[in-house]
């Protein structure tokens, strides 16, 4: 397909979806141009963006998304933007009686958000048309955004709530309080997959079918949904019902879901750790029936009560409890996994990456991801990867662990923020000829280190060259080996980095991910029914099963969930090969 632009519409529900959703967000905007000379970009900014125009004739380029969170969850964030504010008109009122004035102390914003306020007049950040040749023309504004995109921010200490580091405006239709529940607070919590559930009707649902008509209606070629969920809590349930809402009334387009769970939860307890896993369990297999596919995302390493550590990346100093540092890298994993479909050209629509992973109803499937990609600076990416000792460089993503020997029924790679240049050692006359230049794409060169460890497999690989950038306010969690570029320091130029006072800051790096679906999701899922299944919820969490679904209900979706399990026990691919036997085959 050539340059034409199938929209996306985005929906975000729950505080750790917005997080991961502002982080991946801040990303896109980080890559929009002003520079009407600049070719354009591989990936299709108007695929994710819209177009649109303030009362005051301003011309705004916002995120098409539909965000939900609790009341208290917005803190500084007005829910209906300043976009498209209009003059107040103080002659209005009628009321000629008494006025009583109450005042509360507004909460403080961080160093970002001020400095983003004194920009916001004409600053890069502001919303400015892409297409046109309006640019800002404060000298003075833009000095000190250049002076500002320098500048390195360490908000770990100031960041409540996803707000705090969102670094773009949303359109007034964009955000969605649900009043019901709390935030903060002990006290009317959204916990349970129930609650979720029957917030779904009334002005709630009213709300959400006239935003999406509002997306949906200016869109000329939608390919479908992306839905960021919350699925440790009650947003299990409202993400079940709201996917459910989107099969009944798009049908035909694709609905990729992926169910976001924090590696920590606020004021955890045993019992709410196994209400969290009940709520997984219910809203995964609910939303995988709605969707295209569903992807759990999480950097736990399990989704029951004792989970194993978190997976280790090696070049990277982030703190796993923070949901600033954890969303950040859901965000950057996202920002690549999703690639394939917001290209602008030769994109692979939604719905046939879905189908080519989603084969004979396993519609859940796996993440993993490498980041950054260790390549070393001066080096090849076929270089470094032969040399590694470790196997495959990616970690998990969805707390499932690959199986050697395994079989792979389908997967989705991609590689992207790595220049063409760096990825195979060129030929020297009067030497032997790697292999990998006699491929015909660049796609192909990473396919040929892919494919011995899963023979027989389908496997669709996508490379894009340029890199997600790393403005702030994104966090600085990388290791003194990573250079500015994200390739990792030779020895020498590693010495002087660990002696700089303060190292450079990391401006992009090389990612790459992998979607599959495999036998390893079978035994994952084997292990969720049976733990989840031997709950007594009576006895330990009489509350949950207060507000719905029934006790049948529940072991009528354990039923379901031993059944999808076994689905991935096939054996109609290739098997993953474990590194001894590569060896032992070179």
């Amino acid at each position: 397909m050539s340059g034409l632009c199938r929209e996306i519409i985005t929906l975000q529900l729950g505080h750790y979806s917005n997080f991961v959703g502002t982080h991946w967000w801040n990303l896109q905007d980080a890559s929009l141009c002003y520079d009407l000379d600049t070719p354009l970009g591989e990936l299709h900014s108007d695929a994710m963006f819209r177009e649109g125009v303030t009362l005051r004739g301003q011309v705004t380029y916002t995120p098409r998304l539909i965000a939900m969170d609790l009341k208290g969850s917005l803190l500084t964030l007005r829910q209906e933007g300043i976009l498209y504010e209009s003059e107040k008109d103080s002659s209005a009122s009628s009321w000629e009686g008494e006025v009583v004035s109450h005042k509360h102390t507004p909460p403080t914003k961080n160093s970002f958000l001020q400095d983003l306020d004194k920009l916001d007049n004409g600053d890069i950040l502001s919303e400015v048309n892409l297409h046109s040749a309006q640019q800002p023309n404060n000298s003075e504004t833009v000095n000190s955004s250049i002076e500002r995109a320098k500048k390195t921010y360490s908000l770990e200490g100031s960041v409540k709530v996803w707000s705090d580091f969102l670094r773009l405006h949303l359109h007034p239709r964009t955000i969605s309080v649900i009043h019901q529940y709390n935030h903060d607070g002990e006290a009317g919590r959204l916990e349970a997959f129930g609650q979720g559930e029957a917030l779904c009707k009334g002005p709630l649902l009213d709300e959400l079918e006239d935003k999406l008509h509002f997306f949906t209606e200016e869109c000329d070629y939608l390919q479908g949904f992306q839905v960021l969920c919350d699925v440790y809590d009650g947003f299990s349930g409202l993400g079940s019902k709201v996917t459910e809402l989107l099969q009944d009334s798009y049908g035909g387009r694709g609905i990729l879901t992926w169910g976001l769970t924090p590696t920590t939860y606020p004021n955890s307890t045993p019992i709410r750790e196994y209400c969290h896993m009940m709520n997984f369990a219910l809203g995964m297999l609910n939303m995988a029936n709605q969707s295209s596919f569903f992807c759990p995302l999480t950097l736990r390493g399990g989704l029951g009560p004792r989970p194993a550590p978190v997976p280790e990346f090696t070049h990277l100093n982030y703190d796993p409890t923070l949901w600033y540092h954890s969303s950040a890298l859901l965000a950057l994993s996202l920002d690549t996994m999703t690639v394939p479909y917001r290209l602008r050209q030769n994109s692979t629509p939604m719905w046939q990456m879905a189908d080519a992973l989603a084969v004979r109803g396993r519609k859940v499937v796996s993440a993993y991801g490498a980041i950054p990609l260790p390549v070393h600076h001066g080096t090849y990416l076929l270089d470094d990867l032969d040399a590694a000792s470790d196997g495959l460089p990616w970690k998990p993503l969805s707390a499932c662990p690959e199986e050697p020997n395994g079989s792979c029924y389908g997967q989705s790679v991609t590689l992207r923020g790595l220049e063409k240049k760096c990825l195979v050692r060129p030929h020297v006359p009067g030497t032997p000829a790697s292999a990998a230049l006699d491929y015909f794409s660049d796609e192909d060169i990473l396919a040929s280190y892919l494919q011995p460890h899963y023979p027989s497999s389908p496997m669709a690989v996508q490379y894009v060259p340029s890199a997600s950038k790393l403005t702030p306010p994104f966090p600085q969690i990388f290791s003194q080996s990573v250079n500015p570029q994200g390739l990792l320091w030779n020895v020498r130029n590693m010495s002087a980095a660990a002696a700089a006072a303060s190292p450079p800051p990391v401006l992009s790096v090389p990612v790459l991910t992998s979607l599959q679906s495999s036998s390893a999701l079978g035994t994952w899922l084997s292990q969720l029914q049976s733990t989840a299944g031997r709950l007594d919820l009576r006895r330990i969490a009489p509350s949950f099963l207060a507000h719905g679904p029934e006790l049948s209900d529940i072991q009528e979706a354990m039923e379901q969930l031993r059944d999808l399990a076994h689905n991935y026990s096939g054996s109609d691919s290739g098997k993953l090969q474990s590194s001894s036997e590569d060896e032992d085959t070179d």
